[in-house]
């Protein structure tokens, strides 16, 4: 594959975590009631907590698109969303080993970002294999 394919291969890559991400941010900024019953949440309270949950999505998302632009010449923004996808996946798996039995829709809902966070790990380590022979001639 040549050096071009490969960046354009990790683009997308890229491109497909962090659409996830923005389209995680903004159903949770939008319409936070839908989602504050899978995490016991009710009411106002509820609402915000989930609405402040995609605001901190949105935060996160900066260095995705940093390396979105061009994951090369970012490589370090790459490295940086790498890093918190595993601290995601790793902290979301502890939350869950750490739940008390009886909370069904909690578990199903960090089991959704386990899930999530884990696929989008799998997805960012490939474009990170598929740059880093770049990075190194260009080095």
């Amino acid at each position: 594959m040549t050096e071009k394919a490969r960046l354009w291969v990790s683009r997308i890559l890229i491109g497909i975590v962090t659409a996830w991400n923005l389209q995680a941010a903004l159903v949770f900024i939008l319409w936070p009631e839908r989602f504050a019953p899978g995490f016991e949440l009710t009411g106002e309270p509820g609402a915000v907590a989930v609405r402040g949950t995609g605001i901190l999505f949105l935060m996160w998302n900066v260095p995705y698109l940093v390396a979105l632009w061009h994951p090369v010449r970012y490589r370090l923004a790459l490295s940086m969303a790498l890093a918190m996808q595993l601290i995601g996946l790793v902290g979301e798996s502890l939350l869950l080993l750490s739940l008390p039995n009886g909370y069904v829709l909690l578990r199903a809902s960090i089991l959704r970002f386990i899930t999530f966070d884990g696929s989008g790990l799998l997805l960012l380590v490939m474009a990170f294999w598929l740059v880093r022979r770049d990075a190194k001639s260009k080095g």
